[in-house]
């Protein structure tokens, strides 16, 4: 269900690389946010592909590319096996397209998006959504970078911090003191270190010294969004070498910029950017204009960053086939 909250401003303009944000009415424009890895449970997408045949499309298409049930890991599966990445980075962009193309389908919400985003995984499903990139396109990259980041993982043991209630001047003070990079800014108050074993141990002291109360190592296989992932960007490189990018039929944010970038031709080294540079998400809500936010996939990890970001807008998710028919009863 929607979130109510205060209109935005009827006109608002922000400058970003010399280029005009939307200056007419935000009351009816919607911002489309893709979930990354941690968003997946077993029993994801079920209900879509029992209600809407192009749901039940979307898992049958990457069942197919993979060669693999992930559909029935997905409905009924074992939620070990579905937290692997190379199951879980699939798995959910296969429900956030399956949700995309129920919401379409059902209603034509494309005409009212004015952008979207993805949160590191969920870039690939942003970029699937706005046509830069085929289904089949979307999950062969995906199983290459999932598989690239496990082998990265194995070969340079790390793991991931969060840091709650922390500035960026105190993240910045940390990773200057032990070594350990900023992986993720995701809200005010909420930063996620990433380093080798022995940095975040030095990184955890260090908060707690400074008054942190809230340090927690992440339940991850290794230091991502950090040079550590470096092995991944050399295989996954490969890949792209091979891929063809299409002009998005709606503005895609990259977690590089927090900016929307117009030139397909660097689509490729933004993802390969991605892979070892802070995912600037805080930055990426603040710059968008837009009046509704809609996380289209599994789980509310990220109405939850836009709820503590932004105070001004509606905020949907679709984590249920209660909560999409109630997005789709509000644009009937």
């Amino acid at each position: 269900m929607g979130i109510k909250c205060f209109p935005r401003p009827k006109a608002i303009q922000l400058d970003f690389k010399n280029k005009l944000c939307y200056s007419e009415s935000m009351d009816n424009k919607y911002a489309f946010l893709f979930p990354g890895q941690g968003s997946q449970f077993v029993g994801m997408g079920k209900e879509l592909a029992q209600n809407f045949r192009v749901a039940q499309d979307v898992f049958d298409e990457v069942d197919d590319v993979l060669n693999q049930k992930l559909s029935e890991l997905m409905f009924t599966g074992d939620m070990d096996t579905l937290t692997l990445t190379q199951n879980a980075q699939p798995a959910i962009m296969a429900v956030s397209i399956a949700t995309w193309r129920v919401l379409e389908h059902e209603c034509d919400i494309s005409k009212k998006v004015a952008c979207m985003a993805g949160h590191s995984l969920g870039e690939y499903s942003a970029l699937c959504a706005s046509g830069a990139l085929t289904l089949a396109q979307t999950t062969n990259l995906l199983k290459v970078r999932a598989e690239a980041m496990r082998d990265a993982a194995q070969q340079n043991r790390g793991g991931m911090l969060a840091l709650i209630g922390a500035s960026i001047d105190q993240a910045q003070e940390i990773i200057q003191k032990t070594g350990c990079f900023i992986a993720n800014d995701n809200c005010p108050g909420q930063i996620v270190l990433s380093g080798a074993l022995p940095d975040l141990t030095s990184a955890k002291i260090y908060a707690q010294q400074m008054g942190l109360k809230r340090v927690i190592p992440l339940a991850v296989s290794g230091a991502f969004h950090s040079p550590l992932m470096q092995p991944a960007q050399d295989k996954l490189n490969m890949a792209l070498k091979n891929m063809t990018f299409h002009q998005s039929r709606i503005p895609v944010f990259f977690n590089v910029l927090a900016n929307t970038q117009d030139d397909i031709q660097k689509y490729p080294q933004l993802l390969l950017e991605q892979l070892i540079h802070t995912v600037r998400w805080r930055e990426t809500l603040q710059n968008i204009c837009a009046a509704h936010f809609v996380e289209c996939g599994p789980g509310k990890v990220l109405s939850g960053l836009v709820k503590r970001t932004l105070s001004d807008v509606q905020i949907w998710d679709t984590n249920s086939l209660d909560s999409i028919q109630a997005l789709l009863q509000a644009e009937q």
